[in-house]
């Protein structure tokens, strides 16, 4: 497949076709912006009629993380791109799938394996890189950890090495924090159980997702690096509540900011966006964490960029043009599910959509827990605090229900 210059029709011998491992809402919209180009798109999860199954022309439910399973569907399907869009994946099989050309994978398998696991990536951007970062060190038993601990001091985090949206993530204050720490990291990890990342707490002004993008530049053919707004963002146990776009900050914080970026994905290659997280105090900035895929911060970009993060996601794999400019000060807030049951419904969305400027994606995820994110509130503003304010009221407006 020539990427960029050929695009054939859905369910056709002449088909572009699509692989995304992992079809949550953030899968969904990668799904909808590639059928928006005419790409055949197969979505995989873990679980049936996933967000993304519901949309995608085929459906798979696998364990991604049984490296056969893996090998076999490809095989099948006979993608031309795989994405993967979450961590629990067999990223040794990817290496494979790659290896011996059988697909081409987003943004590489080299990168896959270094991003979804937090010690490769914090290895490359910290030892390799010469980033700046927090001090870190690796425990895979309690008394490593206590020792890891000794060596980091108080405040620090305690992270498993694989996890996301914040999953087994514990801020440690004291000794009597460390058991309760081991054990929440040991239910939170998706692979790879039994090993952490100690991480130095960093006295930071405020978080952002710098979004950025490798793309075919269409004028000289080769790869180059654009870079979306900062977002702005609010976490609460490791998982995001809020976000905004624009974040407000110094040139040379953004300056910054934009350097360790380009730095660590040109270092991991590939065409795609990629969520780079960095921590920001007055002008310094520090590497923390980087996804090679659409960054749930980035949903405010459904309303604030001219295109979203997820249309830039599909528009730089598939090797077109990308336009990252901002249409809008805009902010997205968090709807929770509130209940422990499944197939709720939601009361108030009418109400949530009258009020100005604003938004609203009700994922569609068939089951509900109490802090499993449903949906979200999207508006715009004349500034960021307006659409905040905008969002959360929004959000607020919106009622999980007992469908019973």
């Amino acid at each position: 497949m020539q990427i960029g210059q050929r695009f054939g029709t859905p369910l056709s011998k002449s088909a572009t076709r699509v692989m995304l491992l992992g079809a949550g809402e953030l899968g969904k919209e990668v799904i909808i912006a590639l059928q928006r180009l005419g790409v055949e798109v197969i979505a995989v999860d873990r679980y049936p009629n996933a967000p993304g199954h519901q949309v995608a022309h085929r459906a798979h439910v696998i364990d991604m993380t049984d490296r056969n399973a893996l090998i076999d569907l490809v095989k099948a399907e006979k993608p031309h791109l795989i994405v993967p869009e979450i961590e629990a994946i067999a990223t040794d099989a990817l290496a494979e799938i790659e290896a011996a050309r059988l697909a081409e994978v987003i943004p590489t398998a080299r990168a896959t394996q270094l991003t979804m696991n937090r010690e490769g990536i914090r290895r490359l951007a910290a030892e390799e890189l010469g980033l700046a970062a927090s001090p870190y060190a690796f425990a895979q038993s309690l008394d490593e950890l206590k020792a890891a601990i000794a060596k980091i001091g108080y405040p620090c985090v305690v992270k498993p090495v694989m996890s996301s949206s914040g999953k087994g993530q514990s801020v440690l204050k004291s000794e009597a924090d460390v058991e309760t720490a081991w054990q929440y990291a040991m239910a939170g990890g998706r692979v790879n159980h039994g090993r952490v990342i100690v991480e130095g707490f960093i006295d930071f002004d405020y978080e952002i997702t710098q979004l950025t993008v490798r793309a075919i530049d269409p004028a000289s053919g080769d790869t180059q690096t654009y870079f979306c707004e900062p977002v702005g963002h609010v976490q609460v146990a490791g998982d995001y509540v809020e976000s905004w776009q624009p974040q407000p900050m110094s040139a040379l914080a953004l300056e910054r900011s934009r350097d360790i970026a380009h730095k660590v994905t040109a270092a991991l290659g590939g065409r795609g966006l990629f969520g780079v997280e960095l921590f920001v105090r007055g002008d310094d900035v520090w590497f923390s964490e980087v996804s090679p895929r659409p960054h749930d911060t980035g949903l405010v970009t459904l309303c604030s960029q001219r295109f979203s993060e997820f249309e830039l996601h599909a528009r730089a794999i598939l090797g077109l043009p990308v336009d990252t400019s901002l249409r809008a000060p805009g902010a997205s807030a968090v709807i929770y599910g509130g209940l422990e049951e499944a197939g709720i419904a939601f009361e108030g969305v009418r109400d949530a959509l009258a009020v100005p400027f604003t938004d609203l994606r009700l994922f569609g995820k068939p089951e509900s827990f109490k802090k499993r994110r449903m949906g979200v509130a999207l508006a715009t503003g004349g500034d960021t605090d307006e659409a905040r304010e905008r969002a959360k009221t929004v959000a607020a407006k919106v009622r999980p229900v007992s469908a019973g």
